[in-house]
């Protein structure tokens, strides 16, 4: 039997006008993959960020190693061997690699001066466990995400971690960054690492974990032997219901032509690129990670400089619009980054829903608060976003309720063309399906959509019409009649279709 290295057990936790964990309960054994699963707010990552000593827990016991421990700080619990992969890379990105993996430890010479070539050779030696072939002396901005991945993982190795949290490891990876990946995860159980992977793909999860933690609304549901379970399980037990018609489309008559491109140009990512969105259609851009897709509609909306090309709104040409006259002609982009680019993390939830549509709320600089309160509360109830009230620090929610947020912003505008950058990243099952759902009355509404999507059942099941990009080229355009997973993927590493 293997050794139990970790055990969590009625971890409490409260924060104003909220309980984020109720007698929560996880454990760990030597090479174990543990996959923890629950909806964005069902309290993993506050649990986890208990482990990690960034939050002191309320009541409840932690032991590692068997021994009952306080973790009362980040230094602390990476003395006790735990690190983190985060989802959200933290690193440095102009410190070199051998910099970040020896941040905060840095190797000295003799005279006790740092020294960059000892923290160089022995940084070496961790890249080469999870054989990642590349200058240690090379500045982290100009690795690929999965490139950064994994010095996340040797610097994981360089503090002796006996334990690893992996934080949607895969959210940003290419199909290849991902097969090195997993072939890590399996190199660090064979070393008797244990490791703690929260995701909310479910084929990550069967592929990888022995067994399954879920969690729902702050409490522990209970834990499940993967190869004992199905996806249709796991998800009752993160949702408390049936997930009905999880990809919900109507597929109703579409309209005329909304928004259409031609011969597009921005740089070496966006080559001469054409196309067109209908009314209440879901147009889909399919694209491996470097593309293009993300270029090419912000070329399209102002927010990069473009080359050349035809910008066509409701039959009106605009060739050279900024975002807020693109706003003003009702095309909007939701962006790929909620955090860095789609909201206020300082602000309240109210004042990120309002902050697109400040023309209708403000008149002579006063604030019509009936209007404002009006706009706020509409769509909260709107897109189920979960608050306890509108004043609540944005930053407090959930992903999937920060991204329903993010939604909620621009469609207070009234847009006629929707650009939808991965709506669906780092959500989970259940805020999914109501982000799909949306979509879909968007759609029936009259609305143009295009949806920018990494995951090929997202695009297979929600869209009309694709369109497939290569290295910057439009490589194939789909109708839905003509989605073969084959043909999509060969079209989108720069074959011809199956």
């Amino acid at each position: 039997m293997p050794k139990q290295i970790l055990k969590m057990e009625n971890i409490s936790k409260a924060f104003p006008g909220v309980k984020a964990l109720d007698n929560a309960c996880l454990d760990l054994y030597e090479g174990e993959v543990h996959g923890l699963l629950g909806e964005n707010g069902a309290g993993k990552s506050t649990l986890m960020n208990i482990l990690g000593g960034i939050y002191k827990k309320d009541e409840g016991n932690i032991y590692v190693d068997g021994e009952k421990v306080e973790l009362n700080g980040v230094l602390e619990s990476q003395a006790r061997g735990i690190a983190f992969i985060h989802q959200e890379l933290e690193l440095e990105p102009y410190m070199t690699v051998a910099e970040n993996i020896f941040l905060g430890r840095e190797k000295k010479n003799k005279m006790g001066m740092v020294s960059k070539s000892i923290m160089n050779e022995e940084a070496m030696q961790y890249l080469d466990i999870v054989g990642l072939n590349i200058d240690p002396s090379s500045d982290v901005c100009r690795l690929s995400t999965g490139q950064q991945q994994m010095v996340e993982i040797a610097k994981a190795f360089s503090l002796n971690a006996k334990i690893i949290v992996m934080d949607e490891p895969t959210s940003s990876l290419s199909e290849k960054e991902t097969g090195i990946l997993f072939e890590t995860v399996r190199l660090l159980q064979r070393k008797n690492i244990g490791i703690i992977y929260i995701s909310h793909k479910m084929s990550d999860i069967f592929e990888l974990t022995g067994r399954i933690t879920v969690m729902r609304d702050g409490a522990y549901i209970g834990t499940k032997i993967t190869k004992e379970t199905n996806t249709n399980e796991l998800v009752h037990m993160m949702v408390g219901r049936e997930l009905e018609n999880y990809y919900v489309r109507t597929f109703n008559e579409i309209g005329e032509v909304a928004l259409e491109v031609k011969n597009i140009n921005a740089g070496k990512r966006v080559k001469n690129c054409s196309f067109s969105v209908r009314r209440g259609e879901v147009l889909g851009l399919y694209g491996l990670i470097g593309s293009g897709r993300s270029e090419l509609m912000q070329a399209i909306m102002g927010l990069d400089p473009k080359d050349g090309g035809e910008i066509i709104i409701n039959g009106e040409r605009n060739d050279k619009l900024t975002p807020l006259q693109c706003q003003d002609k009702g095309l909007v982009l939701v962006p790929e980054s909620r955090k860095t680019q789609g909201l206020i993390l300082g602000n309240t939830v109210g004042f990120n829903i309002t902050i697109t549509v400040l023309d209708k709320i403000i008149s002579k600089l006063r604030v019509n608060q009936k209007i404002e309160k009006d706009i706020v509360n509409k769509s909260i109830s709107s897109f189920n976003i979960k608050t306890p009230f509108a004043e609540q620090c944005i930053s407090n929610l959930s992903g999937g309720n920060q991204q329903k947020v993010v939604l909620a912003k621009w469609l207070a505008t009234n847009p006629e063309v929707l650009i939808l950058d991965e709506p669906t990243r780092g959500v989970d099952i259940g805020a999914k399906a109501e982000i799909y759902k949306i979509i879909n009355e968007l759609a029936g509404k009259g609305i143009a959509i295009i949806m920018i999507s990494s995951e090929l059942p997202e695009i297979i099941n929600m869209c009309d019409n694709l369109v497939i990009m290569h290295e910057g080229n439009i490589t194939g355009l789909l109708s839905k009649e003509e989605f073969v997973s084959a043909s999509i993927l060969n079209l989108a590493i720069g074959g011809g279709g199956v």
